[in-house]
């Protein structure tokens, strides 16, 4: 049961992990500023996709604690 349970959230936790390493990614890589002072940023959907995997490991999160709460309520 226990197990089970370290399982489920473990698929909530996978997204919020990948959007750490993009941002992670994102400051190792860094920008380059080109001579007339403007900045070119290559790798700038790295942070759009760390939000992404942040808002989706969220969002299963809460489903999955909703759903077990239901669950229990439900067996009551």
């Amino acid at each position: 049961m226990e197990e089970e349970i370290m399982r489920k959230y473990l698929l909530a936790t996978i997204p919020m992990i990948m959007g750490i390493v993009c941002l992670f990614i994102k400051g190792i890589l860094g920008d380059e500023i080109l001579a007339d002072g403007t900045v070119v940023e290559k790798n700038f959907f790295l942070i759009t996709l760390s939000c992404l995997f942040f808002f989706s490991g969220i969002l299963t999160f809460l489903i999955m604690a909703l759903s077990s709460s239901f669950k229990k309520h439900s067996s009551v």
